[in-house]
């Protein structure tokens, strides 16, 4: 399993062991400052990064 959050640290606390970075709490997966195009990316980019972190070994 991956996990994409905005608190890393709480995620590892409770023993999440793929952990993604996301862009803020209320959004992980986006930016509601972004125009449509540039939220799309950077969507696509944390989901990409989600999908390198499952082809990892734990």
């Amino acid at each position: 399993m991956a996990q994409v959050t905005a608190v890393t640290p709480v995620a590892k606390m409770v023993g999440s062991n793929r952990v993604i970075q996301g862009k803020g709490i209320v959004y992980p997966l986006g930016d509601a400052e972004l125009d449509a195009e540039e939220e799309k990316d950077l969507r696509r980019s944390i989901v990409r990064q989600a999908l390198e972190a499952l082809k990892t070994e734990v």
